[in-house]
């Protein structure tokens, strides 16, 4: 997964833990050696950052011979170096918003079509309810490359009568991803010769199920594990809440707009369910930083509702020294552009 958000190492995690340091520095200087070795003299140059990473990571999975990998993609889809995998288990869409313009795009279309370059034939997919075009432009690659695309259910068919699923991220936002979680884990399950989990019915091509460009999912009651897998979820820097003396900070990673509003709703929901006191005792602080090139005035407008009293913008290099943690550093942007 990408980015980190303290250590490098969290990128590649095995059993949820990011591997070790000693792991890590054997295999980075056992690949790094290995393309120094074998590259082109003529056009001698190392893969960039992401690309590296994504080829140790690789090699980290069939060395340490897990079972599973789930690979989050760097950026995009179609073009993306984690894309190489000819034949995974199933693939996923989540919800998608306008980011990264410059690469993939600058509508929700041509977003979309960069996205659905993960599909392969043969391999399901699913994803969650997106607006109506994208969800066209998806269903349009699936067809192209044969691949059977599928939308998950809400969260809320998975729940029936029983009580609702308690999950380990706050935010509505993140009923969706629950969704799509259960239905990847359920393929990946069906593969493993595990079934009674609701089976997909195959539905004929010509047949749009109540005028949805992509056929519905069925739900299915959820295991035991999967429940208390959703609820034991934690992503740090995700609409996390860490209380620290008299100082409670609310922090989240969102960059669109869409995932600003999706943040905007939580702290709202989260931090400002009571009135604020008037007697100056509690004061809000908005501490904004953003990256690349995105329309920071745009994500910025979103946050108006939370009435902050003070606005703190840092820009993005730290000083080692003070983090002591060369990890923070992105050596990718100048210091004039950040």
């Amino acid at each position: 997964s990408s980015p980190h958000l303290v250590q490098v190492r969290e990128r590649i995690r095995i059993n949820g833990q990011p591997i070790s340091k000693e792991l890590f520095s054997k295999y980075f200087w056992l690949v790094y050696n290995r393309l120094e070795e074998t590259k082109d003299p003529e056009h001698a140059s190392m893969p960039a950052y992401f690309r590296f990473l994504t080829i140790m990571a690789f090699h980290v999975f069939l060395q340490e011979k897990v079972d599973l990998a789930v690979v989050e993609v760097g950026i995009g889809g179609a073009y993306d170096c984690t894309n190489i995998i000819r034949a995974p288990v199933v693939c996923g869409i989540s919800s998608l918003g306008i980011d990264h313009t410059s690469i993939l795009g600058d509508t929700m279309e041509k977003i979309a079509w960069q996205k659905g370059g993960i599909f392969k034939p043969g391999v399901p997919a699913f994803t969650v309810a997106q607006p109506e075009r994208p969800l066209e432009v998806l269903r349009d690659r699936a067809q192209e490359r044969e691949c059977p695309l599928y939308l998950c259910p809400e969260l809320d068919a998975f729940e029936g009568d029983h009580r609702a699923l308690e999950l380990g991220l706050a935010g509505a936002h993140q009923r969706s991803n629950a969704a799509l979680a259960l239905q990847l884990a359920r393929t990946w399950l069906q593969r493993r010769g595990c079934w009674g989990l609701g089976e997909l019915k195959e539905v004929p091509p010509a047949v749009e199920l109540a005028g949805r460009p992509v056929p519905l999912a069925p739900a299915f009651q959820p295991t035991d594990a999967m429940i208390q897998g959703l609820r034991d979820t934690e992503w740090l820097g995700r609409t996390q809440v860490l209380p620290r003396g008299p100082v409670t900070w609310y922090l989240d990673g969102a960059h669109t707009t869409s995932s600003v509003q999706a943040c905007v709703r939580w702290f709202r929901q989260a931090a400002l369910k009571q009135d604020k006191p008037h007697d100056g005792s509690e004061v809000r602080v908005l501490l904004f930083n953003a990256t690349g090139d995105r329309d920071t005035a745009a994500l910025l407008k979103l946050l108006l509702p939370c009435h902050f009293d003070y606005a703190v913008f840092c820009p993005n290099f730290t000083e080692v020294s003070v983090a002591n943690n060369a990890d923070q550093q992105n050596f990718n942007v100048t210091l004039e552009n950040a």
